[in-house]
This record gives C-alpha cells, sequence and structure tokens, in this order.
C-alpha cells in the first residue's frame, strides 16, 4: 500500500524535491545550509524506507519500483539545478555528467533485464559509490557560504564536495562498466536460449 510507512518515506524524498531547487534558487547562505540539511535528511530515509520494508515484511511492488525513481530524480535534480546556477565549481560539471549518464545506463539496464525476470545486484562497490555520490552533494549544496555562516570561512566545502564527486564519478564508471558487462552477459544467455528452442 502506498500508505505504508516504507513508502512514505520514499515519496518523501520525491516531495522534498521542488523544496530543495527552490532552496538552492534563493542562492542565501541560510537556504544553502537549509538544502543541504533536506538533502541529508532524504539520503537517511533512502536508508530507512528499505530497512523498515525488510524488519517489519512490508516488501511490495511498488516500494520495488518506487526507491530507485526516487533517489535518482533527487541526486538528478541537486545535480541540474547547481550545474544551472553555475555552483558545481573546481570542475565538478563533468563528474557530474558521469554520474547521470551512468543512472541512465543502469535504470536501462534494468528495464531490459526486468523483463527477462533477472535482476542486477548491488555491489558493495556501488554502495561505496552512493555514499561518495551523496555526500559530495550535500556538501556541494551547502557550498563555501555555509562555512561562512558556521564561523569557519577557511573550511573549502565546495572544493570537498567536487573532490569527492570526483571519487564517486571513478567508482561510477568502475561499477557501471561491471553492470554493463553482467547485462550484456545476460542477453547474450538469452540469446543463446531462443536459438537452441529454435
Amino acid at each position: 500500500m502506498i500508505t505504508d510507512l516504507p513508502n512514505l518515506l520514499t515519496l518523501s524524498r520525491i516531495v522534498a524535491i521542488p523544496v530543495l531547487v527552490a532552496l538552492v534558487a534563493l542562492n542565501r547562505a541560510e537556504a544553502a545550509a537549509g538544502a543541504c540539511l533536506l538533502f541529508i535528511a532524504a539520503a537517511v530515509t533512502d536508508y530507512f524506507d528499505g530497512h523498515l520494508a525488510r524488519s517489519r515484511q512490508m516488501q511490495s511492488d511498488l516500494g520495488r519500483m518506487l526507491d530507485p525513481i526516487a533517489d535518482k530524480l533527487l541526486v538528478g535534480a541537486s545535480l541540474m539545478v547547481l550545474a544551472g546556477l553555475g555552483k558545481l565549481t573546481y570542475g565538478a560539471l563533468w563528474p557530474a555528467i558521469v554520474i547521470l549518464c551512468r543512472e541512465i545506463l543502469v535504470s536501462g539496464l534494468r528495464e531490459y533485464l526486468a523483463g527477462t525476470r533477472i535482476s542486477l545486484p548491488v555491489t558493495r562497490l556501488a554502495k561505496w559509490k552512493t555514499g561518495f555520490q551523496m555526500t559530495a552533494i550535500g556538501f556541494l549544496l551547502a557550498g563555501d557560504s555555509t562555512g561562512v555562516l558556521l564561523h569557519m570561512p577557511w573550511l573549502p566545502v565546495s572544493l570537498m564536495g567536487s573532490v569527492m564527486l570526483w571519487v564517486a564519478a571513478v567508482l561510477t564508471l568502475m561499477t557501471g562498466w561491471d553492470y554493463l558487462v553482467a547485462g550484456l552477459r545476460h542477453v547474450e544467455k538469452a540469446g543463446g536460449a531462443e536459438k537452441t528452442t529454435v
């Protein structure tokens, strides 16, 4: 049911997106800090919705569908608004492009394999990628203005976020390649099976 707590947590990430975009667009230190906190809260729900669904035996097809959609919408919207407002400094636009392309690739693979009833398991490296990616976006949303707001103007918040986004992009390429190889392997097996049945 859509009113189950895990599904409500997932939906909250989607609902948070326009609020987050509006906060970034305000282009004020307080709003940037608020956008960072909102993103962190949304990212935390990503852990709890899956944990609650498994522990309470509330897993559903709706939840399995909504969870990756909410994640990709949150990440995609955050990176796009940062890029659109020129807040991706230190060359961070390039890893952002890599990350978005990888998300599209993996989504396409999962959609195809879902039709063959084959799933792509999330690897430990992919979890590390997600950790770096989410932390990086949080720092980039906060920006250097948040450091000033916290009376730490010497803290290179944007630089730290950019470096972590580059690390996430490298991990993204590695995991994306692994998923692509795994997907092509399943495609080849399916093709071979079709030939043997003809």
